[in-house]
């Protein structure tokens, strides 16, 4: 009788934080992608206080799964929280002060009726969405790639190393599909014109967005091997990712506003699910030694942290996760000009 193997701790602490890591990328990814276009696409005040509302009900709360997927990291991980945080401690630094610019923009830009005033947050919002989502494809591309870890747990090294092409394009790529995911949530919160122009750019863009995604896998593929370490058949899942954007994406499909929101929400989980599930068991790779790689055994606390973290985990989960889905059933209505707009 084949034996079953049971998930141990530190995988399945590992296996959260994935999860973590995945519902911040779609969540947070259609609240970038809104946060970066609503200037562009709203033709005067009002039109962009629609654009900002259809996310209002949701950002913060989409944030929390970032701030608790790094509380994650640091109790069950702590020397991947400190090789990871010490590291890129620079593009970090620039994107925790981009989401707190965000977060500003979101409560300052309706309490003076001045047009420099909310010109200024405008922007504020828009470089604040652009900026993590830039930093965040710069991190994941390293991560594929391998840092310069050492025997020590360090890596050592500038931030410009971390610059190379590929990480270059993940960058891109990340932004380009925060951006037509953003749009796509856009058409399932607006009605009219509104809608029709979020659309109208999301064809547009399209494209582009599917040219980087592709090259984004093919790219990876010879320069890491995290989409074939657990064996070629792995990358179905990030081909199957690519053509979830497509079906999305492509102006042919005939699917609805909410199926298209829904493919490139599938897009998302699997290409950040096969980036890190692709990595098990490193957790961080190290480009000097394998051997000096972080790996989910030897980075991890110590069986009663996980033990403990675990037991609150299983409480807690049904309640966040519940109070989460309700607040997005609550506010499911489409926004019009209309409506008592809150920012």
């Amino acid at each position: 009788m084949k034996e079953v193997k049971v998930m141990s701790l530190p995988e399945f602490w590992f296996l959260v934080i994935t999860i973590l890591f995945v519902g911040f990328f779609v969540l947070e990814g259609f609240d970038f992608g809104v946060g970066m276009i609503a200037r562009f696409l709203g033709k005067d005040d009002t039109e962009k206080r629609v654009y900002i509302n259809t996310i209002g009900p949701f950002w913060d709360a989409n944030e929390v799964w970032l701030i608790t997927a790094g509380g994650a990291m640091f109790a069950a991980f702590p020397h991947w929280y400190a090789t990871m945080f010490s590291g890129f401690y620079i593009p970090l630094v620039f994107m925790l002060l981009a989401l707190i610019v965000r977060g500003v923009s979101f409560e300052f830009r309706g309490k003076v009726e001045n047009p420099k005033w909310k010109h200024t947050w405008d922007w504020a919002l828009t470089i604040g969405s652009f900026l993590p989502p830039i930093l965040w494809g710069v991190v994941l591309a390293n991560f594929m790639t391998g840092m310069p870890i050492d025997e020590n747990k360090e890596m050592v090294g500038g931030f410009l190393q971390f610059l190379h092409p590929f990480a270059l394009l993940g960058g891109v790529m990340l932004l380009m599909l925060f951006l037509v995911h953003g749009l796509q949530f856009i058409s399932i919160r607006t009605e009219g014109e509104l809608n029709d122009r979020a659309k109208a750019f999301s064809r547009k863009v399209a494209p582009v967005a599917l040219i980087l995604f592709l090259a984004f896998i093919v790219v990876g593929y010879f320069v890491s091997d995290v989409f074939t370490y657990h064996g070629q058949t792995f990358m179905t899942i990030p081909i199957l990712a690519f053509i979830a954007l497509y079906w999305g994406l492509s102006s042919k499909a005939q699917a609805g506003e909410r199926t298209r929101f829904a493919l490139t929400t599938v897009s998302i989980i699997l290409l950040t699910g096969s980036i890190f599930l692709g990595m098990f068991p490193r957790i961080m790779i190290s480009s000097i030694s394998d051997a000096y790689s972080l790996t989910v055994e030897n980075a991890s606390s110590g069986p009663y942290t996980l033990k403990i973290m675990s037991y609150f985990s299983i409480a807690l989960s049904p309640f966040v996760l519940g109070y989460q889905a309700w607040s997005y059933y609550i506010f499911r209505k489409r926004l019009k000009k209309e409506d008592e707009l809150e920012y």
